[in-house]
């Protein structure tokens, strides 16, 4: 009977992982799928006001004929719906692979291991993914907030001597000629101020390549994305990543590499 329940065991622990496998290529899937089509509109919107009425007047017609087509608009309206409940699904899907697995795999263990294993039933384990996520969503808002006074802090101390260096300025111009002068801010130092604060909000060095930095770019946009994720101010957030990740051009890394 114990050779039976190890055996019994050790298939439910392959089972686990083979959903587990399963499921987070099908979760990374759709979650490109999402971030590929909310570009893709996106890049249309920028486009088209980029254009004006010379982009309605040549694209109008097209754009007629798409929507008057049912496979057309049909396609459109898919993809619409895709983007709005994609991430509900990605949620979902999240939920399922974690009481799914996590109930093979302690199933497994205590199949094999009766003494240091105790048995939960699958209930359980969606109690204690909500809690998780609770945990999980209060976490990264705690993180934010605390970034954000980091920021706060930061500009504050920036602020603080940029107007000491005005008042040394002033002071000595008008030593020097009798009159007050306006104090001169680098551009150099600013541009290197600015460019580590966004290599901080991305979470890179300030040598970061090209490589590192768009792959934490991906990394936070997924995590922040608004139709990915549950925090309140996900939008704020990823609007944030996005213009640090424009501003960390190859022109922008070459000029910081060189001051």
């Amino acid at each position: 009977m114990r050779l039976i329940k190890k055996a019994l065991g050790k298939i439910l622990h392959g089972i686990g992982k083979i959903i587990c496998v399963i499921m987070d290529s099908l979760i990374q899937l759709i979650e490109n799928m999402v971030l590929y089509v909310g570009s893709f509109f996106k890049g249309c919107l920028a486009l088209a006001s980029m254009g004006g009425c010379l982009f309605f007047l040549i694209f109008a017609n097209l754009g007629l004929k798409i929507l008057m087509h049912p496979v057309g608009l049909s396609v459109i309206l898919f993809l619409l719906a895709f983007l709005m409940l994609g991430g509900k699904f990605v949620s979902y899907l999240k939920y399922l692979k974690y009481i799914t697995t996590e109930f093979l795999f302690n199933t497994a263990n205590y199949l094999m291991d009766e003494i240091n294993y105790q048995y939960k039933a699958f209930n359980e384990y969606k109690a204690a993914y909500k809690k998780a996520e609770e945990d999980r969503i209060r976490e990264q808002q705690r993180r934010y907030y605390e970034q954000q006074r980091e920021w706060e802090e930061r500009f504050k101390q920036q602020w603080y001597q940029q107007n000491y260096q005005r008042g040394q300025g002033t002071y000595g111009d008008y030593g020097s000629q009798g009159s007050y002068g306006h104090g001169f801010v680098d551009p150099n130092v600013e541009f290197k101020n600015k460019y580590e604060r966004n290599c901080d909000v991305l979470g890179v060095s300030y040598d970061a390549d090209r490589t590192q930095i768009k792959s934490a770019y991906r990394k936070k946009a997924k995590e922040y994305h608004p139709d990915l994720s549950k925090v309140p101010n996900a939008t704020e957030i990823f609007q944030g990543i996005t213009a640090a990740y424009e501003f960390l051009s190859d022109d922008n890394m070459q000029r910081y590499k060189n001051m």
